[in-house]
């Protein structure tokens, strides 16, 4: 009896914590910019985390700034061949094809400043790279 109750403690535990891994990643490309630049940069980088947290549930979808001066951010900056705001989303769960890059959907924002829009794209965008 104690066997099976341990065996059911550890298999709820398990599921419990891979239940939590997240589906996608949300890369977000951010440089040391002046003052004007950074202020811009700094108000996509928090309009996209609100996109984020209002249409996805906690632990679907994480969310991760990454600084291009850094040296341990090298191979990502590389591999996405990332500037100041390129915004990558990245599916932790497909072993090909995994990333597709919106940067086209967050520079079309900062012209246009049309949020409605840059929502409907952003989160129609996470919800194919996630199928």
């Amino acid at each position: 009896m104690k066997k099976v109750i341990l065996f059911l403690v550890l298999s709820l535990i398990t599921t419990g914590v891979f239940a939590q891994k997240n589906k996608a990643e949300v890369l977000y490309f951010k440089a040391q910019l002046p003052c004007c630049q950074a202020t811009a940069c700094n108000s996509l980088e928090q309009e996209v985390k609100l996109i984020i947290e209002k249409n996805f549930t906690k632990g679907e979808i994480s969310f991760k700034q990454v600084a291009l001066g850094d040296a341990g951010n090298k191979a990502l900056v590389d591999k996405y061949s990332a500037k100041s705001q390129t915004v990558v989303i990245v599916n932790t769960k497909k072993k090909t094809n995994n990333s597709v890059d919106v940067s086209d959907i967050v520079r079309r924002y900062a012209r246009t400043d049309d949020k409605a829009v840059f929502e409907k794209e952003l989160v129609a965008k996470i919800k194919e790279s996630l199928s």
